[in-house]
């Protein structure tokens, strides 16, 4: 009672309060749902998020589809009005919605009008406690994934697949390392009971966090208590271990995308080495200062690419930088060459304090107008939630301002002392190539028919 006591009187405290985005007042309610409230800058609107800390990350590879499909299968409808009277209640609140499934979680996305928000949190509540699972909006919903997952998983998709041409560059050396799997999961032999045991292990107060942005409510701290305080705890099911490396892979490979042009991209791929303090702030400023790097070597100084770019991705629990480029295709052994050559510049040199001190405070900048309005405040509130400790958000600001040169210098060494993966993609074929081949069985055709005349003649 006194944590819902301190909440109203936040929710009335005075303006400056809204203004700091890293200051939010946070509790659990006593079945362990964990609120964060907070006013924002916007009158007349409310911009709401609810967490569950479900992804596809929690599941094996025949059933990574289970929760998405759930996803989507909550909206199919909480009375007999269906799915589309679902939607109309949304649309009667002035209020729009959707959800999403990540790796690490399924997020139900929510803007509304301010004075609806109690009514538009009972709809949403509805849509948790009251959907029932039938046969067709099981098939209803299978359908809906499988069109989002690119249509119908063809036999001959497949094959591409097991013969490593189905996949990008990152996902593919994903695969081959044991961080992906290498098909595409299915929906179509998942059972009703599958999607009960989900929503049963997995969908419980104790395992949500439910984000409010904008122009709050004053009685929404006691709603919140009452309604969603009802349900019901269960006992936390334990997220299995992310996987690590388990294969090896082969330093270079060329992969196939495409069947004809005179296009490429180059990629050479390196595991982040895993650093004890500030791991994203310095590989963020890392992967900054390789962007740059990039685009004064390959473009400006040499020509071979127009937008060179660096890039981080994370495949289970192994986190990768990327230096890449799109090139002409008789470019490519000239853009290795000054990768390597850059490479080998930054390890004997180190970075340029100059342009590292630069692109910090760049990066330092951004955090000023980064996050304007509600929705944005209440998605960044979502994707920094590990963050969140003792009412407050750690500052980015803060966090870039502690990384040093010496510190950049040292992750820098780490990642590009290690020898990385390059992968090129290109065509099967080169336009010249095409010509070529297209000449060659018109000649095979013409000599074949000036053969047969012959031997008729004869």
């Amino acid at each position: 009672m006194r944590c819902l006591l301190f909440a109203c009187l936040l929710l009335g405290s005075f303006p400056s309060f809204a203004l700091d985005r890293f200051q939010v007042e946070g509790y659990p309610l006593r079945n362990g749902l964990q609120l964060l409230l907070k006013p924002g800058a916007e009158r007349g609107h409310v911009a709401i998020r609810l967490v569950v800390g479900v992804g596809i990350d929690d599941f094996s590879c025949a059933e990574k589809e289970l929760p998405h499909l759930l996803e989507h299968l909550l909206f199919s409808g909480v009375d007999a009005s269906g799915e589309g009277g679902l939607e109309e209640r949304m649309q009667a609140l002035g209020g729009e919605w959707n959800a999403f499934t990540s790796n690490a979680d399924t997020t139900f996305v929510i803007e509304a009008p301010a004075k609806n928000q109690r009514k538009v949190l009972d709809l949403l509540l509805a849509l948790l406690t009251q959907t029932r699972f039938d046969d067709n909006a099981i098939s209803a919903a299978k359908q809906v994934v499988e069109r989002e997952d690119g249509g119908h998983y063809s036999h001959l998709q497949r094959w591409l697949d097991r013969q490593d041409l189905g996949h990008t560059a990152s996902n593919q050396l994903a695969v081959e390392l044991g961080l992906k799997c290498s098909e595409r999961a299915q929906v179509g032999q998942l059972t009703r009971e599958q999607l009960e045991k989900v929503r049963e292990d997995w969908y419980a107060p104790n395992n949500m966090t439910l984000i409010v942005v904008g122009d709050l409510d004053r009685l929404l701290p006691a709603y919140l208590d009452r309604t969603y305080g009802a349900l019901k705890p269960i006992v936390p099911t334990d997220h299995p271990a992310l996987p690590q490396i388990q294969a090896s892979a082969a330093h270079e490979r060329n992969l196939t995308l495409g069947f004809v042009g005179g296009g490429a991209k180059l990629h050479w791929l390196v595991p982040e080495p895993v650093l004890e303090d500030q791991h994203d702030e310095t590989f963020d400023l890392l992967k900054d200062y390789l962007d740059w790097a990039l685009y004064r070597q390959l473009r400006l100084a040499h020509g071979l690419s127009y937008g060179p770019w660096a890039e981080r991705e994370v495949f289970g629990g192994v986190g990768f930088m990327s230096l890449n480029a799109d090139l002409e295709r008789d470019d490519v052994d000239e853009a290795l060459k000054v990768l390597d050559e850059l490479k080998a510049g930054l390890l004997k040199d180190g970075l340029n304090a100059q342009t590292f001190n630069r692109l910090k405070q760049a990066a330092i900048a951004r955090q000023a107008w980064a996050v304007q309005g509600n929705s944005a405040l209440a998605d960044y509130y979502w994707s920094a939630i590990g963050d969140y400790e003792d009412g407050r958000f750690a500052d980015p600001a803060r966090e870039l301002q502690g990384v040093t040169l010496e510190e950049a210098n040292k992750a820098m060494r780490e990642l590009l002392m290690q020898p990385g993966y390059v992968r090129i993609e290109k065509p099967l074929l080169s336009d010249d190539q095409l010509l070529w081949a297209i000449a060659g069985v018109l000649g095979l055709l013409v000599l074949g028919l000036v053969g047969w005349r012959i031997h008729r003649s004869r």
